[in-house]
């Protein structure tokens, strides 16, 4: 039996420090851990993928909590299945549960149909903030570097988009959105 290890976090200015630390800390050498830095709402992650073809039958996989490995219910159901087929058992080290029998293999269908509606109810509530703040008048973006007004009056005395453009060092496109946005 080898024991490999995966960690994921779902933005790369995250860190996977402590979930490595963790694999170590069970006895996976670092050469077996795998990591990604993406949404575990899909399966096609790079460190997935890789670990999916390192294993073997009588392998385990050691994973910090289940959400690690995945967010969509359906994904980590197939995952789940194709370790099981290849003999494969993955133990979530928090949730101290196990793919190793049939008892743990419900469970953890059951943790990761919960994982996925959090994961909804995540987007929902970002989005209802989002949406009340933007009711609220707060811009989301970055602020505009360009002189809006400036454009506007370099054009109103007929000077051309392209000439604009080379002026204030900006994309002609720039130019037209301000142009449009005087509009508005």
């Amino acid at each position: 039996m080898r024991l490999f290890g995966y960690a994921r976090v779902s933005t790369s200015q995250q860190s996977l420090n402590v979930q490595v630390k963790a694999l170590k800390a069970k006895g996976v050498r670092p050469n077996r851990i795998f990591t990604d830095k993406v949404s575990g709402s899909h399966v096609n992650r790079e460190g997935l993928q890789m670990l999916r073809f390192k294993v073997e039958e009588g392998d385990v996989i050691l994973v910090k909590k289940l959400d690690r490995l995945g967010r969509d219910t359906a994904d980590m159901i197939q995952l789940i299945k194709e370790f099981d087929d290849m003999g494969v058992a993955i133990r979530f080290l928090d949730d101290g549960i196990s793919t190793e029998g049939t008892m743990g293999k419900m469970v953890v269908t059951i943790l990761s149909a919960v994982a996925q509606a959090e994961r909804q109810r995540i987007l929902e509530r970002t989005n209802e903030g989002r949406l009340e703040a933007k009711a609220k008048g707060i811009k989301f973006g970055r602020k505009s570097t360009v002189d809006k007004a400036k454009v506007r009056a370099l054009h109103s005395q007929g000077v051309g988009a392209t000439e604009i453009a080379k002026q204030l060092k900006i994309g002609r496109s720039t130019v037209y959105k301000a142009l449009e946005d005087k509009q508005m």
